[in-house]
């Protein structure tokens, strides 16, 4: 009796291994899903478009500039000579001149045009000297004779008066004023200073104004 229970309970744990086995085998072989990866949405707040900066074409003058700069892929059958630097954009003639359309002769590259003339002005006059020194006073070379005044012979009046004249450069007498006065004469004596003529005074060769003192005398016959 305890043989066949012991068999028996033999069989049944061994029936009960088995299966957990065919279990634990079965479960490995079908495996769980994965889980799914977790999605994150993130919210951002409306922002202003900014607008992209124009993108600038290059100009044709520029795309030629860069055209006519590039490497030629043959070489040339001869090579030109160099002609200097054009300057201020004026085309170069064949002989390397600057001109202006329509000009037929143009200035030598790298020569500047001669400068404008320069009108000349006149020397401005010197002060009026006095004679003295190394300047010798004018020699009178045209002399008048004053006019008596009726009235200074009437009343008698006779006497010198004494000028003081700026003579000019030519000798002429350019002016004149009273340095002593007397009555009556005093108009003839500078009517007739003012017809003389003296020598030009010359100071290093150059022709100058002179102020000398002349003196006019009126005798009663």
């Amino acid at each position: 009796m305890r043989t066949r229970t012991f068999v028996l309970s033999l069989l049944v744990h061994a029936a009960m291994i088995g299966a957990a086995m065919v279990v634990r085998i079965a479960a490995t072989t079908e495996l769980p899903d994965p889980p799914h990866a977790t999605a994150f949405v993130i919210s951002r707040t409306e922002l202003p478009e900014v607008q992209a900066p124009p993108v600038r074409r290059a100009s044709a003058a520029a795309t030629s500039a860069v055209t006519q700069s590039a490497v030629p892929l043959e070489a040339p059958d001869a090579v030109a000579p160099e002609l200097p630097a054009i300057a201020d954009g004026l085309p170069a003639g064949a002989d390397g001149f600057i001109g202006v359309p329509g000009d037929s002769v143009g200035d030598p590259i790298g020569v500047a045009p001669p400068p404008a003339a320069v009108p000349s002005r006149a020397p401005e006059p010197r002060a009026p000297i006095r004679p003295g020194g190394v300047v010798r006073a004018p020699q009178k070379v045209h002399h008048v004779a004053p006019t008596y005044p009726p009235v200074a012979q009437a009343a008698r009046v006779s006497g010198t008066v004494i000028l003081e004249a700026l003579i000019a450069e030519d000798g002429s007498v350019r002016d004149v004023k009273v340095l002593r006065s007397k009555a009556l004469l005093d108009a003839a004596a500078v009517d007739a200073v003012r017809q003389w003529r003296f020598t030009p005074t010359l100071l290093n060769g150059v022709p100058v104004q002179v102020i000398m003192s002349v003196t006019v005398t009126f005798t009663l016959n």
